[in-house]
């Protein structure tokens, strides 16, 4: 009879199905559904996930320090710490603290890149495009109508996106209703409206190769 390691497990197949140690995400509270999604069709059960506060997204001087508190909190705990974030508007600070503590991060400026694709993202070079995730759609009061003071004063619109021309809705998921609500976000903003359907691009495969 076959012996099977401690760290694997006997499927209905018989098969013995290999599995790594753990692995703890500290991501961002605004990629906590995609990385669910990604994690249960990839069925990976190895990886546990914790996230930063979402509002975080406004305030990126809050990131590093979370990062390293959290990082050293779990590293006994885990064989390996991977950052969910991308560079995220911390000017390169965070990919600094990353090597510093010895984990990997994603690779990208920012979720819109690595959900597009970095690469995809890159070459378009748009530099007056206004981003939203699934996310952003959902959030859109709370994490950019608000902060911006845009609900009391409305006439910070053109002060904030004078210089844009269209927003573009990165879809992660195919829903109507999300659709629906960013094209009218859009039009709120005085913006053209863009639909791409990217599904979860470089976060996915950065998660599949852990």
């Amino acid at each position: 009879m076959t012996e099977i390691p401690s760290d694997n497990t006997l499927t209905q197949d018989g098969f013995i199905a290999v599995t790594g140690g753990r692995v703890l995400l500290l991501a961002c509270g605004a990629l906590a559904r995609e990385i669910l999604a990604v994690k249960a069709a990839n069925g990976l059960g190895h990886l546990d996930l914790q996230c930063l506060p979402a509002i975080y997204h406004n305030h990126p001087e809050r990131i590093i320090p979370a990062i390293e508190e959290l990082a050293a909190k779990h590293r006994a705990d885990y064989d390996k710490i991977f950052v969910v974030y991308a560079d995220c508007g911390t000017g390169g600070l965070l990919a600094a603290k990353c090597e510093e503590l010895g984990v990997a991060m994603v690779a990208g400026p920012h979720c819109y890149s690595f959900f597009e694709g970095n690469d995809v993202f890159e070459a378009r070079d748009e530099m007056t495009a206004f981003y939203l995730t699934d996310f952003l759609v959902r959030q859109f009061e709370a994490f950019v109508w608000e902060p911006l003071g845009l609900g009391k004063h409305p006439a910070l619109r053109d002060m904030y996106f004078g210089n844009y021309t269209k927003l573009v809705y990165l879809a992660q998921t195919k829903d109507p209703k999300l659709a629906i609500k960013a094209q009218d976000c859009a039009a709120r903003l005085g913006l053209e409206y863009e639909y791409r359907f990217t599904g979860y691009g470089d976060l996915e495969t950065a998660l599949t190769t852990l």
